[in-house]
């Protein structure tokens, strides 16, 4: 117990040093949320804004910004430790704030910010009709253009959302233009802002598991079946 409380004690000494000496040394870094030991000897995590990954020595006397490798298992430690800390829980996204479509029987699940005017999206959408059996929650996140924010408004107020946003991302039909509330697209703003979503499209899965950027019909299949709900 004593050996154990020297090691406990020693520790928190030595994160509270860490802090310290950033906080005074660095004061334009933002508020530590986490100091954690790596599996590299001597170097430490420092987690801020949530999910933000710098590294620093047992003093706070350098701080560094970039990736940790593990080279024998070949596995990049931060990109892994940021998509953790990035991951959302699937039942804490407002779906209420999505609209439905469903492929097949729908027993698989998937959620995708998008915004109309996003080449990457198109492609993306274009790619997903070839996935079976898998309800799709669409957030529109009108964020590259006014027009952005205009189409997004059309196809939300639309009678047929999912109509109207495939007629535009996949047959090229500019929606038509329509009227009604669209305090969910500021939601949707809101959330993306809170949880660092900052492109499109970004995919959440139904174990939490983040994407960001478009990926092929292949790749959602792959994350589909290895995707167990939280």
């Amino acid at each position: 117990m004593g050996l154990l409380a020297c090691s406990l004690g020693a520790a928190f000494a030595q994160e509270a040093a860490i802090r310290k000496n950033l906080a005074e040394r660095l004061p334009s870094l933002a508020k530590i949320d986490e100091v954690s030991k790596t599996p590299m000897n001597g170097l430490y995590e420092i987690r801020v804004n949530d999910s933000d990954i710098f590294y620093t020595d047992a003093e706070g006397n350098f701080l560094i910004q970039g990736n940790l490798i593990d080279t024998k298992a070949k596995r990049n430690l931060t990109e892994e430790r940021v998509e953790k800390l990035s991951a959302i829980d699937f039942s804490a996204l407002p779906l209420k704030d999505a609209f439905i479509l469903v492929h097949g029987n729908g027993k698989r699940k998937l959620a995708v910010f998008e915004d109309p005017n996003c080449v990457y999206c198109k492609r993306f959408e274009r790619d997903l009709q070839k996935v079976n059996d898998v309800t799709i929650y669409t957030f529109l996140l009108p964020i590259l253009s006014p027009d952005s924010v205009e189409k997004s408004k059309n196809i939300w107020c639309a009678k047929d959302k999912g109509k109207a946003w495939l007629d535009w991302m996949v047959r090229d039909q500019t929606p038509a233009k329509a009227s009604c509330d669209t305090a969910a697209l500021e939601r949707n703003l809101d959330f993306s802002k809170k949880h660092k979503i900052t492109g499109t499209p970004t995919v959440f899965f139904a174990d939490g598991t983040r994407v960001p950027g478009a990926i092929s019909a292949q790749q959602v299949e792959k994350l589909l079946a290895s995707a167990k709900p939280q």
